[in-house]
This record gives C-alpha cells, structure tokens and sequence, in this order.
C-alpha cells in the first residue's frame, strides 16, 4: 500500500486559533449568583410545597390546577424573561431555566403550562415594537394568564413551512382561517401567538407571527386531548374561523414569521431541556432513596454493584445535561447564535430524562409500574419531552446539518 495520491486531512490550524480567541472573549461560567441561587431555591420550595402534594391528583384527573398560576404569578415565577418595564421579571433565559428544572422535577404536566407561556410571549420579547408591548404585554403580565404558541397543524410541525393556516390580507386586518393541534395551554390562554402564511405556495417566505386575543369573534377550541403523560396541562386544538386580526397584531414584517419561528424555538429549546434535567433528576433522587430502603437477600438493594451502575448512570446523564442546558441558555441571554447548542441539550437532556426514567421504574422492579408510586409519571413524563418543540430526530437533523455545513 502507498501514499501515493492520499491527500493528507486539512486541519486549518490557523482557523482552530482564530476561534479559540474569539471563545475567550465570551466565557460560559456556570458558577450561580446569590440572586440566582436564591431564585432557585424560590422555585424548588415552591415545587415541594405547592406542585408535588397535588401532582399525581392533577395527573389522574387531567384538571389543571389554576391557582397555582395565581400564586407563580405573585412570587414572579411565570413572564421571567418579560422586561420589567413590561411587567415581567427582566431576567433572561439562563434564570428561567433555574426555575424551570425545579418547577418540572415538581410535575412536568403543570410546568408545561409554564414554558409553553413562555414559548407564546418570547416572539414578542423578540420583535414586538415598543407599542405593541405596551397594548399587548403590559395587560397579559398585569394578572395571572398563561399564553399559547399555535404553530402545530394536522400536516404541519416538524416542517414549519408546511404551514397551512392562511392570514388573507384585508385593508387593516388579516382574515385568518386554519386549525392548530395539540397546543398547550389551548383552552385556557389568554394570549395566542400564531404562525400562519400568506401564500401556502411560498413556503418559508410567506409566514408571519400574529398576536390572536382569544375573544376575537372566530376562536374556537376543540376537546382536551386524553394524553399518556403530562396529563396536567391543557392541551387542544385551537380554530380560526374567519378570524379579523389587525395589521398592528403582526410581529416583525410579512414573510419575516420563518426567521422569528426559529429565533424562538432557539432560545427556548434550553428551558425544555431544562424540564428534562428536572424529571431526570427527580427520578434519580426517588430511584435512590429506594435503592437504599428496599432489602434484597438480606441487604439494600444499594450494595448491588448491577444497581449502583444504574445510579451512577443516571447521574452522569444530569450533571451533563444541566451543563448541556445552562451553556445554551447562557448563550441566548448573550445575543450569541445557539441553534446548534440547544439542539444539542435538548436533545441530550430529554433522552436521558427518558432513560433515567425508564432505569427508575426498573429499580424499583414492580413497584415502579404502579400508579402509588412516582416513577411510572415520571416515565410517562419524560417521553413527550423527546417530542414537543422540535423531535429529537428533528434535533439530530439540525446537529448533522450544522456540522456538515
């Protein structure tokens, strides 16, 4: 064998400096504040005392509990990364993701409600003019309410420029017509952000982002969908019949509503890995506490090296996940283009939630698949985690295709 016509690999040294240079300009440090530590442990004492006695009743009776909205939103809990001046906490994505991981490790279900708020108000944080935050802002934040991002339809999510709902131009309104599935927060929303096209035939080109008040004659709602796991939150679909919104409810310009979709979901994709770390991390800490109290041939089942490999597993997972998450919610708060690194930490952080999950309910043997105890919700949890806002498949589409570029 020769060398003769191999090409040796390029390895652009001078470009691997370059970038580790500008790295250091902006470094991740992932030490916390005492302001931030003291928000966390807001979070955490309001998860032990408030979400984790009523969770497996809000699960068994899909009811979500809405006064627990009205005591988030007096302890500034919900609309954290809302500019103050707006009523909000004007803290930024790293915060949200401290509350986050604490609220979710509480009940994904009701923490759903939480981030899928966030998710419908960030395109505002992100666009919005001056005037619009003051109409449309100012009053949401003013009382508890949760607000709804529609982009899901029937033959639309993945592919969001398979968007079908149509916006029709009308002098100083949009007749909007279309159906939006699966969105949380459908039937209880007080605020809709909706993706719609003006022109299916455009594509990507065609979208815009509207501001949808739910009392506009033409919104309807369908039933609460019967799901498998986050059972808490509401979820329906929401109709557009005919619906007049006004010129002055769109974010950014016409045909801008693509590159606003995807600033969105980069952003907030951190915050749902960071629900992820939470169920991770409480099916850990109950899959240890059980280990360590249930006897097997004479000792705890802890002593077993088979068990304590599954502990340390899941462990890993959190601690990788959690860094994973705080990098690229570090890094939307600082204007820095994040798509490839909150990719990554959620799709990391959701399918280790799923795999501590699952590993849970196997230490707890048969005990973990009965309903007395917390790990099957857990598991059950932990799966739509792996779906919602971008599929983890969607994920590694987006991973590969950066890398290659």
């Amino acid at each position: 064998m020769t060398t003769e016509g191999c090409k040796r690999p390029r390895t652009h040294f001078h470009d691997i400096s370059g970038a580790l240079a500008s790295a250091t300009e902006l470094m991740f440090n992932p030490s916390l504040s005492d302001e931030q530590k003291a928000l966390r442990e807001l979070a955490r004492q309001f998860a032990h005392n408030e979400i984790v006695p009523i969770a497996a009743e809000a699960d068994r009776t899909q009811q979500y509990p809405w006064e627990l909205v009205e005591k988030a939103h007096s302890i500034g809990l919900i609309n954290i990364t809302v500019p103050e001046e707006y009523g909000g906490g004007g803290l930024g994505h790293f915060e949200d993701c401290l509350v986050a991981e604490e609220l979710a490790a509480g009940c994904a279900g009701i923490y759903s409600s939480f981030v899928a708020s966030t998710l419908g108000l960030t395109p505002l944080n992100i666009a919005a003019t001056p005037e619009q935050m003051q109409h449309l802002m100012i009053p949401f934040c003013a009382e508890p309410a949760l607000a709804s991002f529609c982009l899901t339809e029937p033959g639309a999510g993945s592919d969001v420029a398979s968007v079908r709902t149509r916006a029709k131009p009308d002098g100083k309104f949009y007749i909007l017509n279309g159906n939006k599935r699966f969105i949380t927060n459908g039937g209880v929303a007080k605020l809709y952000t909706v993706i719609a096209t003006l022109d299916p035939s455009l594509r990507h080109r065609g979208l815009v982002v509207l501001v949808v008040p739910p009392d506009l004659a033409g919104v309807s709602v369908g039933k609460k969908e019967d799901k498998m796991g986050q059972r808490a939150a509401d979820t329906r679909e929401v109709i557009f019949e005919d619906v007049r919104v006004p010129v002055a409810n769109r974010l950014g310009e016409e045909g801008g509503g693509f590159a606003l979709v995807m600033d969105t979901l980069n952003r907030i994709r951190a915050e749902v890995a960071a629900a992820a770390v939470g169920v991770a991390q409480a099916a850990m800490q109950a899959a240890t506490e059980y280990a360590k109290e249930r006897e097997q041939f004479g000792q705890p089942i802890a002593s077993y090296q088979g068990i304590q490999f599954k502990l340390a597993d899941m462990a890993i997972k959190v601690e990788a996940a959690r860094l994973l998450t705080w990098q690229a919610a570090w890094m939307a708060d600082q204007g820095l283009h994040n798509s490839y690194e909150s990719a990554i930490a959620k799709c990391f952080a959701a399918d280790s939630a799923m795999q501590i999950a699952i590993d849970a309910v196997q230490v707890f043997g048969g005990y973990g698949y009965i309903k007395e105890y917390p790990v099957e919700k857990y598991m059950r949890d932990a799966k739509l985690l792996q779906i919602y806002e971008g599929t983890n498949e969607i994920q590694r589409l987006v991973i590969s295709r950066l890398l290659l570029s």
